[in-house]
């Protein structure tokens, strides 16, 4: 080292020395831009159901407002209990039934495209049968008859058969029959899709042919219950 150089005592007081650059690398798929885009999407559509659903809500309300639509009413009118004997888990039966079907709207037919009738005694079906389809206008009445009639292996515990015995005494007989429908509904040339309703019929049917029933036992017009 000459011995004209200065010497260095470690310090130095030169120009500021810039601090060093990070540099951060984006992902290859551009997740950031990417997730942006998928809540953008995601929030669009679900306004879009939501209004959608607040539509057709609206909708519906407007409809009933305007059709204020009624349940149709259901009663059976008349039933003739002719034979219902009892032996060796068969039973041999014949009834005759009347059905009245009202329908009380004032701007809506019906359409009814299935009527499948069943009748039961104890919870316990013994005949099943199909009842010719039919439209029916605004305020209008349709009365269809059915007769029940053959025999049927009809199982019943011994408490069921007790009661059997003591409607047998009685000559009057508890039978439910119910109606398993496919009906649509139509408001001018709109109709609707199919709905599957239900009717209940809870009768008590006196056997004509049974000695203790007197006239005053004649069988009352029965409301059946219908559910959507």
């Amino acid at each position: 080292m000459s011995a004209n150089q200065p010497q260095l005592n470690g310090a130095y007081y030169g120009p500021a020395i810039p601090p060093s650059k990070s540099y951060h690398r984006p992902g290859r798929g551009g997740g950031g831009l990417l997730g942006c885009c998928c809540g953008c999407i995601f929030s669009l559509i679900f306004k879009l159901i939501l209004s959608i659903v607040i539509i057709i809500g609206i909708a519906i309300f407007i409809f009933w407002l305007i059709v204020r639509p009624n349940v149709v009413k259901v009663h059976v009118t008349d039933a003739s209990l002719t034979q219902f004997n009892y032996s060796g888990n068969t039973l041999n039966y014949n009834l005759a039934l009347n059905f009245s079907i009202r329908n009380p709207n004032k701007k809506l037919g019906i359409y009814y495209d299935y009527i499948e009738a069943r009748a039961l005694f104890q919870d316990s079906r013994f005949d099943s049968d199909l009842l010719p389809t039919f439209y029916q206008g605004h305020k209008n009445t349709t009365v269809l008859a059915h007769v029940f009639e053959g025999q049927q292996v009809v199982p019943l515990s011994t408490d069921q058969v007790s009661e059997l015995n003591k409607e047998n005494s009685k000559g009057v007989y508890d039978i439910r029959v119910k109606l398993y429908l496919k009906v649509r509904f139509k408001l001018g040339a709109i109709k609707t899709k199919k709905v599957k309703p239900r009717v209940t019929c809870d009768l008590q049917v006196p056997l004509t042919s049974s000695k203790g029933v007197s006239s005053s036992d004649i069988f009352q017009t029965t409301k059946c219950d219908w559910s959507r």
